[in-house]
């Protein structure tokens, strides 16, 4: 059995006008009356500003260029993968992570919302913005799929047309001499956009002749330096090197792995696939087929293939009820699991797909698919497909908790803590959510657990803040 690929990418591009709801169309664009409505997904059109995007990544084109049907949403219920404890919760209920009625958060996370139709992106935490690297909505009709265009800082050669030259001189003047400014560097790089690092390095070594990343290197060290020389690699050259870092060496650190190629665009691995043959002059896939093996690496050839819809494919209800059927089939109704049939639907559907399959699953066998991955594999399969899951399911909410993941339990993960701190801080829109997601789930501040946690770490913690701070 084959399937059609998937999709996913970057959350919403900092500073982007706010399109008109959650990719809904331009009013009065709906269709004649009459039009199918077996091939769009969800029930009357949500209020205005319902699902609003943002995320690090839902990308939400669920249903793009159908018209919702008049009759009840198709399969609505909740849209979370990570249901409450106390066991399966009737369709009604509030969405995943919304308190009881009348004890919804303040108003900087939004109203309570309408329950979203299904298969609609989920809850957002903040304002509305536009789909960070998404192509612009299509009205209701339109049937072509668009591909997702490269996330910013993914298009080799792309530099931002803004005067650096004070930041220049900033970082030279923060190292020259005897001792470093370090509170100095923390300004300057904590807050750039993907495309104002090579603009910032070509000032510098334009002006003072000298590599940025090579003087940060000899001034600072530690957790404090990989934070500075992350940001100065910038997104792509970031994920090549954390790449290389994982298959290099002895070992495969699977988590790295996971963190740079689970849940991306095909745009976006593309580009990563080339950067990294660029730097090193292999081919990635044969590289990470010679750290893995048996079924994982087939699981990774899929999810390196590139082939994964697109977001702005529709997300059919037939075509998600087969998916559903075919997990069950791989899954909970024989003795062993069809490893493979799982991995190449996960790996091969779009964010809006993976998010109506886990609602449809739930509601239709009465379990989270999340807990039948986890029941059904183990080891790093386990934890990748739970990834993709998570990030069709709400990539905000899948960013709160693999932050928090860091720091639970003893000792903090400080590498992959700033990698990921890193990865989401490209976005500042995108860290705002995250941070009432945390609020939202954990209860307490993501910048003071953050503090709490690196306390002791001086300018390493600053600049972890700053990252998550407004500038």
């Amino acid at each position: 059995m084959s399937y059609p690929p998937h999709q996913g990418g970057y959350p919403p591009h900092y500073g982007a006008p706010p399109p008109q709801g959650y990719q809904q169309p331009p009013p009065g664009q709906y269709p004649p009356q009459g039009y199918p409505p077996q091939q769009g997904y969800g029930g009357s059109p949500p209020p205005q500003g319902y699902g609003q995007q943002g995320g690090y990544p839902p990308q939400g084109q669920y249903s793009q260029g159908y018209p919702p049907p008049q009759q009840s949403p198709y399969g609505q219920q909740p849209h979370s993968p990570y249901p409450q404890q106390q066991g399966y919760p009737p369709p009604q209920q509030p969405p995943y992570g919304a308190p009881p009625p009348g004890q919804y958060p303040p108003q900087q996370y939004g109203g309570p919302p309408q329950q979203p139709p299904y298969g609609q992106p989920p809850q957002q935490y903040g304002a509305p913005q536009a789909p960070y690297g998404a192509p612009p909505p299509q009205p209701y009709g339109a049937s072509r799929v668009v591909p997702t265009p490269p996330s910013p800082g993914y298009v080799p050669g792309q530099v931002a047309r803004v005067d650096m030259s004070a930041q220049a001189d900033a970082c030279r003047k923060a190292m020259k001499g005897l001792g470093t400014d370090e509170a100095a560097l923390i300004r300057v790089l904590a807050h750039l956009s993907p495309l104002e690092v090579p603009a910032l390095k070509q000032a510098f070594q334009q002006r003072h002749g000298r590599s940025l990343e090579h003087d940060v290197e000899k001034e600072v060290s530690g957790h404090f330096e990989m934070c500075l020389l992350s940001i100065l690699r910038g997104p792509l050259q970031n994920d090549v090197w954390s790449l290389h870092q994982a298959i290099h060496g002895a070992g495969t650190k699977e988590h790295l792995l996971d963190e740079v190629l689970i849940g991306r665009s095909n745009a976006d691995m593309k580009a990563i696939k080339q950067a990294y043959h660029d730097t090193y002059h292999r081919p990635l896939e044969h590289d990470v087929r010679g750290d893995l093996s048996a079924k994982t690496e087939r699981m990774y050839e899929m999810i390196l293939s590139a082939t994964r819809q697109e977001e702005s494919a529709p997300v059919l209800p037939q075509s998600v009820d087969a998916d559903v059927t075919e997990l069950y089939r791989a899954t909970e109704a024989k003795v062993g699991t069809e490893q493979l049939t799982v991995c190449a639907i996960l790996t091969n559907r779009s964010d809006g797909q993976i998010r109506a399959i886990a609602q449809a699953y739930e509601q239709k066998y009465r379990r989270p698919l999340e807990k039948v991955l986890v029941s059904e594999f183990a080891g790093h399969m386990e934890q990748a497909l739970v990834q993709m899951v998570r990030c069709g399911a709400d990539r905000t909410m899948r960013d709160a908790i693999a932050l928090e993941d860091c720091m639970a339990g003893a000792g903090t993960k400080d590498d992959l803590l700033v990698h990921r701190v890193v990865k989401i801080h490209w976005n500042p829109y995108h860290v705002q959510q995250v941070k009432a997601a945390y609020r939202q789930r954990y209860g307490h501040d993501l910048l003071h657990r953050i503090k709490g946690e690196t306390s002791d770490s001086g300018d390493y913690e600053r600049c972890l803040v700053a990252m998550l701070s407004p500038p």
